[in-house]
């Protein structure tokens, strides 16, 4: 089966909505982020919102711990692009308070919000408001009691969380909801997930909690997050990092775009990691690049490649690409030479022709170049290149030589 056609079976669940925005039932998986602005301070907190919404966010969740931040998210709802849902601490009247505010749904953390009563209370007020709530089990915070039963937090105990919390919900008649079970630890919060999808069709929200600062954090949630996604388990994902909330949102939605469950916002760049034949610094082309695409939305695959030798070739299955040689840049489109510009030009070509790519197409944008100039330009290049570098540019069949003498002893 063609690669490109091969699609995860994912796991079905009901299905609930957060404002307009389905979630679980089949619907596409969605990108959460949390904003870090005081949910008092209104018009930080939606430039924040608007920012997260440009980056590919679907829905929000802002803080509502006191007074203040429920009055602010009055304000702040009306007038957010996205859904809004209220993260609620340890007072249970600040879920109430959020739902007069208008949000469009809660994340209540069983192991803060105890009292059966209290949480009949939110669950009930939720139920006649046809708001859906997330129960946000959190391994480092559960109930003492599960501690002391598990041994610890293991992923037994999470999923006990949640299902104690969604036994109180059943007693009211409550059941749009949707769970968490968050840890730290990559291998204890996939398993916790696992065993959570055996036990429960509820759409599931994945995350590592406290990933941490990029890079680290950004491949620890990854490894926990993509691994679900992969084995079908998952609804809504949030990255839990230590940075920029835009940064969550970016990397959530480049990572559904990468696992083909999201269709493509924003282009793709693709980059050789380099070698001796490479005529440019290519770690420094490629960045450029990101920084000139930023949020443009132009959902192509662009490759940067380190030289003309080889890099058509190889990233041939590209909408766009460029490859250094002789000073100068070789744009190529599905792998086939369309234009020649200066190596100092390089990274503007390529706006230019994805903007174009983006518009009219890919069999426009080879009717508009002088291909036979290009590839006739192209293949000079290579020559050159071939002639000085010879065609084993890393040496590496002189190191072979030497493998062998060592081996043979």
């Amino acid at each position: 089966m063609d690669v490109t056609e091969w699609k995860t079976e994912r796991r079905p669940t009901r299905q609930i909505t957060v404002g307009k925005v389905p979630v679980g039932g089949g619907a596409p998986v969605t990108v959460q982020s949390m904003t870090i602005t005081k949910t008092a301070d209104v018009e930080g907190t939606l430039q924040q919102i608007y920012a997260l919404a440009a980056a590919g966010c679907d829905i929000v969740r802002c803080t509502c711990n006191e007074s203040e931040a429920a009055e602010g998210l009055a304000q702040i709802v009306p007038r957010s692009p996205i859904p809004v849902i209220a993260d609620i601490h340890h007072q249970y009247r600040m879920a109430l308070a959020a739902m007069e505010a208008g949000v469009h749904g809660l994340r209540l953390n069983p192991g803060n919000i105890r009292k059966p009563d209290h949480i009949k209370a939110v669950a009930s007020e939720a139920r006649d408001r046809d708001l859906p709530i997330r129960i946000g089990v959190n391994a480092g915070s559960l109930d003492p009691s599960l501690y002391e039963k598990y041994g610890g937090a293991t992923p037994e105990a999470m999923v006990e969380s949640a299902l104690r919390e969604i036994a109180y919900f059943d007693e009211v008649g409550f059941d749009l909801i949707k769970i968490s079970v968050k840890a730290s630890s990559v291998p204890l919060m996939v398993e916790a997930y696992r065993q959570l999808a055996e036990v429960t069709d509820h759409p599931l929200h994945l995350g590592v909690t406290e990933a941490g600062p990029p890079p680290a954090g950004l491949v620890k949630a990854t490894a926990g997050i993509a691994t679900l996604l992969m084995e079908g388990i998952g609804d809504t994902i949030r990255y839990s990092l230590t940075a920029d909330p835009v940064e969550e949102a970016r990397a959530g939605r480049q990572l559904l775009e990468a696992l083909g469950l999201r269709e493509r916002k924003n282009v793709d760049l693709i980059a050789c990691p380099s070698c001796g034949r490479a005529e440019v610094d290519v770690i420094d082309v490629a960045n450029r690049a990101m920084d000139a695409f930023g949020e443009r939305k132009l959902p192509l695959q662009v490759a940067v490649m380190g030289c003309v030798v080889n890099g058509p070739g190889e990233a041939r299955e590209a909408d766009l690409g460029i490859a250094a040689g002789n000073k100068r840049g070789h744009l190529f489109v599905k792998g086939r030479n369309i234009a020649v510009v200066p190596e100092d030009e390089m990274v503007d070509a390529l706006v230019e022709w994805a903007e174009f790519i983006n518009e009219h197409g890919i069999e426009a944008a080879i009717e508009r170049a002088d291909t036979a100039r290009a590839e006739r330009e192209a293949a000079k290049d290579r020559s050159a290149l071939l002639a000085a570098q010879g065609d084993d540019a890393n040496q590496s069949a002189e190191k072979i030589v030497e493998i062998r003498k060592t081996v043979s002893g």
